[in-house]
């Protein structure tokens, strides 16, 4: 992990109505690191990632990312500046074959010389060159989120959001992604944040953990301390989520 930050959201709110889904959140994270984002179902995960990568604007607070302001930037600018994600309900374009999905990633920062070069580099490196011509909609759950990741991954993020990518999946399944993250993690320099309900994951692959209840940041640490945080066993861990996989927020 670099002590370069390169994101920071400082007193993050967000309100539906009388609903206060995010409430006064900071949070930072550092180049090349991997951070897990835990909470029960309804905490504002889900929200803050779409308040960080420009789904949503906060009703307070700023999101800073590589030292630029994009509190109020749109989502295609904030990824070419590199902040890319992916989402629970897999939106990879399901007429397209999964060569295109994951070439409409690469157009986001590569001229038409090089986007299929790096096409292959996305392709060979999470070894989909056997269902590169498949269409995404004959794709199962793990190759869809698998293609999801990669088409995220194209775009040449300095920071992948990654929401829910374990849902769903097999503990083979789960062993493969992480074992493919971590070498994106490594190989390729991107810092990873990891929206996730399944501890098994969280647990073995992030660096640091903040954890959200009720739209409010109860915790953060390394994942032995998480994990031995009485607030926030009873607010998640002691409400039966441990090593399952839940819902989206």
């Amino acid at each position: 992990m670099s002590n370069e930050k390169i994101l920071t959201a400082s007193g993050i709110t967000k309100s539906f109505g009388s609903l206060i889904a995010v409430n006064h959140v900071d949070l930072e994270i550092y180049e090349e690191e991997i951070v897990g984002l835990i909470g029960p179902n309804g905490a504002g995960k889900t929200t803050l990632f779409n308040l960080i990568n420009g789904l949503e604007t906060p009703d307070q607070g700023e999101v800073t990312f590589k030292g630029i302001d994009i509190t109020a930037m749109s989502p295609h600018k904030i990824c070419q500046l590199g902040m890319a994600r992916s989402f629970q309900v897999t939106r990879s374009f399901t007429q397209m074959s999964v060569e295109e999905a994951i070439k409409v990633g690469a157009y986001n920062r590569k001229n038409e010389k090089e986007v299929q070069e790096k096409v292959e580099w996305v392709i060979n490196f999470f070894g989909l060159e056997e269902i590169r011509d498949c269409k995404c909609s004959d794709l199962g759950l793990a190759s869809l989120r698998k293609v999801e990741v990669a088409r995220a991954t194209a775009t040449e993020p300095n920071l992948l959001l990654l929401d829910e990518v374990a849902a769903g999946l097999t503990s083979a399944e789960l062993l493969k992604l992480m074992s493919e993250l971590r070498r994106l993690n490594k190989e390729a320099k991107i810092a990873l944040c990891v929206v996730e309900h399944v501890m098994q994951m969280v647990m073995s692959l992030c660096e640091r953990i903040f954890v959200l209840d009720a739209g409010e940041l109860i915790a953060q640490g390394v994942p032995e301390e998480i994990s031995n945080n009485q607030r926030v066993i009873e607010a998640y861990l002691g409400r039966g989520s441990y090593g399952k996989t839940s819902s989206a927020d």
